[in-house]
């Protein structure tokens, strides 16, 4: 398998493991939504971690397998392409991608579907795709201007160029740089930290601002509205607010 789902104490690793690179090849897209559906559905799942090893994220699509392709060939592909970074993208849990070495074109792109980024100090990303006469077509034209500022966008997928960890830290495109060594362990106990925490409310507040970002203000309101008051009906809630009165702040426990 190019690609695995193996979870532990709530915490899901989506890993990639194509050498030398992790091209995502068609058969890696099918299977990368395939698992975060089932990311998705399971409940023992309540933190996502995606990973590519110790030496590089995904430089990319498989070009080779793409080259072969004819416009009618992408016309039907696009959508499958898009659905299996949006099924990452979607998945009502917190995500957290770990991003080693090269996170190019799609590679980049699926970093995007992540709510947190942390980088290692060697890390590299940017949206080459430009330089093959082509725009990034799994989402990078919407999420990375809807992160980082349309400027800041154009400018990557004008150029092709790739950035360094620090300077996508500047940028927005990263929210954390540390040590190679240490990315996964650093972004495996950020994931393992939210999922001790309120499943219900951590959903609703996913899906609170990135709906919220898609509408305007009003309908962004009124999703943080209903959701709000919707988790007055849940145990966690109840379980929340009652340590809070007995025990003071910070002590609940939701698991």
């Amino acid at each position: 398998m190019t690609l695995t789902l193996e979870v532990s104490e709530g915490v899901a690793t989506l890993l990639l493991d194509r050498p030398p690179m992790n091209a995502l090849d068609i058969a890696t897209q099918d299977r990368l939504r395939e698992l975060a559906v089932e990311a998705t559905e399971r409940a023992d799942v309540r933190a996502v971690v995606v990973y590519g090893g110790e030496k590089v994220f995904a430089a990319g699509a498989d070009i080779k397998e793409m080259q072969t392709m004819d416009h009618a060939a992408m016309i039907a592909r696009s959508r499958a392409l898009q659905d299996a970074f949006t099924a990452v993208a979607r998945i009502p849990k917190p995500v957290v991608a770990a991003i080693t070495g090269y996170a190019l074109g799609g590679g980049c792109e699926l970093a995007l579907c992540a709510d947190y980024r942390i980088a290692a100090d060697n890390a590299k990303l940017g949206q080459p795709e430009i330089l093959l006469g082509l725009i990034p077509g799994a989402g990078g034209t919407q999420r990375l201007s809807r992160l980082i500022g349309p400027s800041k966008a154009k400018d990557l997928i004008f150029t092709g160029r790739m950035v360094k960890a620090e300077e996508a830290l500047t940028l927005g495109l990263v929210d954390r740089i540390v040590p190679a060594a240490e990315v996964y362990e650093q972004a495996h106990a950020w994931a393992a930290k939210l999922a001790q925490g309120p499943a219900i409310a951590l959903r609703a507040a996913k899906e609170c601002v990135d709906a919220g970002l898609e509408a305007d203000i009003d309908t962004g309101l009124t999703i943080e509205r209903n959701w709000f008051a919707g988790l007055f009906a849940t145990e966690d809630r109840e379980r929340g607010m009652r340590s809070f009165v007995e025990e003071g702040p910070g002590k609940a426990k939701f698991l």
